[in-house]
């Protein structure tokens, strides 16, 4: 990975003293705080930093798309080839954005048009800065969708953004940004919540196109790990300032700033196991003037990833102590030959002849007190097995025996009674928590739905309780979920499960959304409400990474069926399966710069 020569006759595009400020009714809030910095021809520059620190308003001021009238640039230059962008009228600006500068968004399900075809919106990008016919224009369409390798493109060209996976609607998003062969490609968390897999495939694409194309890309994402995959340079922010900026060799290699090193931290190292992930407030701390200091010590900055992660670091031991301890009891869950499948098509009397096998005679113990992980890719049945097991999802064949109580075979109300004791949290916190609904009535319902204590006065006691348990505040209690991060609101989710008492706890994907920094706090508090309160965990995750940490052993599955189980290290060093040799490859890593 080589990085551009800083010569002025490379510079595509120059960002100096950006200033952006966002009005609200009672406040001007800073967004982006005078930040400068420059992106040379053919350069990849990633910009890294949690949610809220200015990186996705950087990207849109360069396009152009600050909503108005409460965003705006309210001091510095962006210079394209010559051009500042800030000077110069909206129509102007369109000739420009999406010819000369593309821009891929995070979550392409809502940036493309639910009512059109996939087909339809790309030759409508092309047609709008290029004099084709729509039949010319169809025909770069279907060559761009070859070229972002999506598997049958009349297919996908005809199809609407729901009939697609979300891998695919990633590649359509690149077709339509590389459609006018832009000289800039900003890419906004591209491949965040896609597996390892896709987001490999997503990343290996870009590279491509950028090395066909000689073109420069910003990147922008909260994993370092991906970065370390394809940035020649990188631009840390931080509570929008820019705190650090180097080669991608000298960032991992040798961070300076604190806040680099706790991102650095966060994530589940592969090679070690850890009690606890560190988090970006063991290393960094910001003083009422502003200042930055190192949070352990203020006498040096000595503190790094290496003894973070050395301080945590459990014996193999220690570890085979407890999984001796974990598996020496009788198994709380035994599911055998489970099968739950999806009717797909009907003849003409109306038998189902055709099933998806979502899934396909699975079979497994859960012990007590352990923390089973199941991963594999999107597709693959693990969030249906996990929500089969809890009866959201009917089997199709099979016994879940729970406790010596086969939950298949229970009744409805009977069921219900069941679930007080096995919870499950959801991948998405927002779509789960009622929006009209307080925090503290949302935790409250499930309560009073059971009736869990003898009143209300009560029950708002005990979720004040859970609200601190998850390390959020008593006067949390009457704000609703948009007032909330998205970590905070995870942390809601987590307290509403908690509010019944469970003693078996699914997690589907209840990290995948949230930045390194929050998913290591987030774990981190999963694993000790474990230890407090005795839980077992099915985890389920696409990020063999994740699910390394967390997890005493590991299931992999593959298209229904279980394709390897064992203790999770095992499965990570010496894995049997090509497809789990697959999934370890894709996981970036940044381990060739030996953090």
């Amino acid at each position: 990975m080589t990085t551009k020569p800083d010569h002025k006759s490379d510079v595509v595009l120059n960002v100096k003293d950006l200033k952006v400020e966002f009005k609200t009714e009672d406040k001007t809030v800073t967004a982006v705080n005078g930040i400068s910095f420059k992106v040379y021809k053919g350069q990849t520059v990633g910009i890294v930093g949690e949610s809220g620190s200015g990186k996705s308003v950087t990207s849109l001021s360069v396009m152009g798309l600050l909503p108005k009238p409460y965003g705006n640039i309210t001091n510095g230059s962006i210079n394209f080839k010559g051009k500042d962008l800030t000077k110069i009228s909206e129509e102007a600006l369109r000739s420009y954005r999406g010819n000369d500068i593309s821009m891929i968004f995070q979550e392409p399900m809502t940036s493309l048009n639910p009512v059109y075809r996939c087909g339809q919106q790309v030759v409508e990008a092309i047609r709008i800065h290029q004099k084709l016919s729509k039949s010319q224009a169809k025909t770069l369409a279907l060559e761009l969708f070859n070229k972002v390798q999506l598997p049958d493109p009349e297919r996908i060209y005809k199809a609407y953004p729901h009939e697609i996976s979300g891998g695919q609607k990633q590649r359509v998003m690149i077709a339509m940004a590389m459609s006018c062969n832009p000289e800039i490609l900003i890419a906004d968390e591209p491949t965040t919540a896609l597996d390892v897999t896709v987001q490999k495939t997503i990343l290996d694409l870009m590279m491509q196109l950028k090395k066909e194309h000689d073109m420069s890309i910003v990147f922008i994402t909260h994993d370092l790990g991906v970065i370390a995959e394809i940035a020649d340079r990188v631009i840390v922010m931080y509570h929008g300032d820019i705190v650090e900026e180097g080669s991608v060799a000298d960032i991992f290699k040798n961070p300076k700033h604190p806040y680099t090193k706790g991102l650095l931290a966060c994530r589940p190292p592969l090679d070690k196991r850890l009690s606890s992930l560190p988090v970006v407030d063991d290393f960094v701390t910001k003083t009422p003037e502003g200042e930055f200091k190192h949070s352990q010590t203020t006498t040096d900055d000595t503190y790094s990833v290496e003894k973070a992660h050395k301080s945590r670091e459990i014996s193999n031991k220690e570890h085979q102590d407890r999984l001796d301890k974990l598996f020496s009891k009788e198994p709380v869950l035994k599911v055998r030959d489970l099968k739950t499948y999806f009717p797909l098509k009907k003849n003409m009397l109306g038998k189902v002849v055709e099933h998806v096998k979502a899934v396909d005679n699975v079979s497994f113990d859960v012990y007590p007190g352990e923390t089973l992980g199941l991963v594999g890719e999107s597709g693959c049945g693990k969030t249906t097995l996990g929500r089969t097991v809890l009866r959201l999802i009917q089997p199709t064949a099979g016994s879940i025996v729970y406790k010596g109580k086969d939950l298949a075979e229970l009744s409805h109300q009977q069921m219900r009674e069941m679930r007080k004791e096995i919870q499950i949290i959801f991948q998405d916190p927002y779509s789960s928590l009622n929006p009209r609904l307080t925090i503290g009535s949302a935790i409250m319902e499930p309560m009073q739905v059971h009736g869990v204590l003898a009143n209300d006065a009560q029950r708002k006691d005990k979720v004040i309780e859970l609200l601190k348990k998850v390390n959020l505040k008593e006067e949390h209690f009457n704000r609703y979920p948009h007032e909330f991060s998205g970590g905070q609101r995870q942390r809601i989710c987590i307290a509403r499960a908690l509010a019944l008492d469970p003693k078996f706890i699914i997690c589907d994907e209840s990290v995948s959304a949230l930045d390194v920094s929050v998913q290591a706090q987030v774990l981190n508090l999963l694993n000790k409400l474990k230890e407090d309160f005795g839980f077992t965990y099915i985890f389920i995750s696409h990020d063999l990474s994740v699910v390394k940490f967390m997890s005493d052993r590991m299931i992999v599955m593959n298209k229904g069926q279980i394709e390897e189980m064992g203790v999770a290290d095992e499965i990570y060093y010496h894995p049997q399966s090509s497809y789990t040799k697959k999934l370890i490859e894709a996981i970036p890593r940044g381990d060739q710069f030996d953090i």
